[in-house]
């Protein structure tokens, strides 16, 4: 199973983590998307509202981006935001 979420840190105050993790947490959102089963803590949940999450190659790099409505400052590098 995937696991989604967000945890704090990076200089921008929060970012993102996918990882995988068969543990079923109290209060866990479980959806199944593709045949794979992602799930998602409570806080992580409100901080990933309307967000999409795609697979990106381009010249400069290529792996997972995550597409949020939230954000309103994310950092140089991508890598962390605040909402």
């Amino acid at each position: 199973m995937l696991r989604v979420g967000v945890k704090g840190g990076g200089c921008a105050g929060y970012s993102y983590f996918m990882d995988f993790d068969p543990a079923v947490r109290e209060g866990d959102t479980v959806l199944e998307v593709g045949g794979l089963t992602v799930r998602c803590d409570p806080k992580s949940l409100k901080l990933l509202a309307e967000t999409t999450l795609d697979y990106e190659t381009n010249l400069m790099n290529h792996g997972f981006r995550f597409k949020n409505p939230l954000v309103k400052r994310s950092c140089g590098c991508g890598e962390s935001f605040s909402v």
